[in-house]
C-alpha cells in the first residue's frame, strides 16, 4: 500500500479553476469545511459542485466567489434558515442551479459507483422531470416498458469528510453512526477522492476491525488530519454543531459586504486550519 497521508494544503492543490467538486455530507453533518476553507484560500474560481444535502460547506464556497454552478438536492441550514449566500447567489442568477430529486441524485452518484454510464429511475416517470433535456428514456430488453434514465455522475474529484483513517487511506466509521448521507456511494463513485478525518489512526487498528472500513485504501487520493474538520456543523459521535457559530454565520450572510468580513476574519486572516 501507498502512503497517502497529505496536509490540508497539498490535498486542496489538487483541485484547480472549473473543477467539477463533489462535496460530501449531509445537512449539518460532517461537512468538508477544513478543506472548503483551504479552497477559498486558495482563491479557486469557477466550481460546480455536486452535492446531496449540503450546507455550510456549499454556502462558504458560494459566499467565497468560488462557484459557478451547483447541481443537488438542497441547500440550507436547517433550523437557521436557508444557506444565505447560495440563496443570494441564486436570486442574483449569478450561479446555474439544477435541482434534483434525492432519487435522481443517488442514482447518478451510484451508475458512476456501478462504472456505467446511466441508470434506470423509477420516482420520475409520468412527473414534469422526465421531460426535461438532461433524461433520456430507453426500453427495457425484458419488458418493452420504458424507462428514464439519468448519466452517471462525473466530478473531477470527491471531498469528504470522515471519522478516522489510517496513513494509506482506508476510512472507517464508528459502530454506531446516523446514515442519511450517500458519502459511501460517492466515495466509490469519485475518480480522485479526497478524505479529511477527524483522526489519523494506526493500519494495526484498521486490521483489529477490517468490518467498519468503509471506505478502502484504493479509492483514496489523499487523506489528511483535520481535527473539528467539519465545524462548525457536526461530526456525528465526535462533536454537535456549534449552536452560536451558526447564528454569526447566518447574521453574516444577510449582506454581501458582512459576509466578506466574516470569511475575512475565520478563514483568508489565518494561515491554515
Amino acid at each position: 500500500m501507498r502512503r497517502k497521508l497529505t496536509s490540508i494544503a497539498e490535498a486542496a492543490a489538487l483541485v484547480s479553476n472549473g473543477d467539477v467538486v463533489a462535496l460530501g455530507g449531509s445537512l449539518l453533518r460532517r461537512q468538508p469545511l477544513a478543506l472548503s476553507r483551504e479552497l477559498v484560500r486558495r482563491g479557486v474560481r469557477d466550481l460546480k459542485l455536486m452535492t446531496w444535502a449540503s450546507s455550510l460547506a456549499t454556502d462558504l464556497l458560494v459566499g467565497a466567489g468560488c462557484v459557478r454552478a451547483w447541481e443537488g438536492i438542497y441547500v440550507g441550514m436547517w433550523w437557521q434558515g436557508g444557506a444565505p449566500n447560495f440563496r443570494r447567489a441564486v436570486e442574483q442568477g449569478r450561479i446555474q442551479v439544477t435541482d434534483q430529486s434525492e432519487s435522481f441524485m443517488t442514482a447518478r452518484f451510484r451508475a458512476a459507483a456501478m462504472g456505467l454510464p446511466f441508470l434506470p429511475l423509477l420516482p420520475i416517470r409520468g412527473t414534469e422531470m422526465s421531460t426535461r433535456d438532461d433524461i433520456r428514456s430507453v426500453t427495457c430488453p425484458y419488458t418493452g416498458t420504458e424507462l428514464q434514465t439519468v448519466a452517471a455522475a462525473q466530478a473531477d474529484t470527491t471531498i469528504l469528510h470522515a471519522y478516522a483513517g489510517d496513513e494509506y487511506g482506508n476510512i472507517v466509521w464508528p459502530v454506531h453512526r446516523d446514515s442519511d448521507d450517500i458519502d459511501l456511494i460517492m466515495g466509490a463513485a469519485s475518480s480522485r477522492l479526497i478524505v479529511s478525518v477527524e483522526k489519523v489512526i494506526s493500519h494495526a487498528e484498521v486490521v483489529r476491525r477490517p468490518n467498519l472500513t468503509y471506505i478502502p485504501h484504493t479509492k483514496v487520493t489523499a487523506i489528511c488530519e483535520a481535527p473539528f474538520g467539519a465545524y462548525p456543523a457536526s461530526c456525528d459521535t465526535v462533536y454537535d454543531e456549534d449552536e452560536d457559530e451558526l447564528e454569526a454565520w447566518a447574521v453574516a450572510g444577510r449582506s454581501e459586504d458582512a459576509f466578506a468580513a466574516y470569511v475575512e476574519h475565520t478563514v483568508r486572516s489565518v494561515p491554515d486550519h
